[in-house]
């Protein structure tokens, strides 16, 4: 999917607001500035946040619980992990049991949710933004094709 502009990550961050349940994961992959916190401050903002959500990238966790928000969400960062074994110290997988997780740079926990839907964007030459998806089967029916 092609997205020429900052609005366009959003909106898609926006559109993946109502497709969300406890319990889900969505990983958001790409370079840096390639529009991961955008996609997801869609979602939050469409999940009723006021405000832009700060990028979690210094406290790695950040949560987001009704009334804030309809669905309690946790926004992670995972950039600064250096060992996949710190995820464990997160409780992550204790919060899926009420929460749905947006997890910036997943990759630096290799295999650790492959369950997860998987959004990956990339920066076009032309400085829009390319959005491909990897959908696990419970995801087949609810995410747009």
């Amino acid at each position: 999917m092609y997205l020429p502009d900052p609005a366009a990550t959003e909106a898609v961050g926006a559109s993946l607001a109502p497709l969300l349940r406890a319990g889900d994961v969505v990983t958001l992959q790409g370079e840096l500035g390639a529009g991961k916190t955008s996609l997801a401050r869609g979602c939050l903002a469409a999940l009723g946040l006021a405000g832009e959500a700060p990028s979690p990238s210094f406290a790695i966790v950040q949560p987001y619980a009704p009334p804030e928000v309809s669905l309690p969400v946790l926004h992670v960062d995972l950039y600064r992990i250096n060992d996949p074994r710190e995820i464990e110290e997160l409780g992550l997988d204790d919060a899926l049991a009420d929460s749905a997780l947006l997890v910036e740079w997943p990759e630096r926990a290799p295999g650790w949710w492959p369950g997860a839907l998987a959004l990956r964007l990339t920066i076009e030459p032309d400085g829009a933004r390319r959005l491909t998806a990897t959908l696990p089967p419970a995801w087949e029916r609810r995410w747009p094709t």
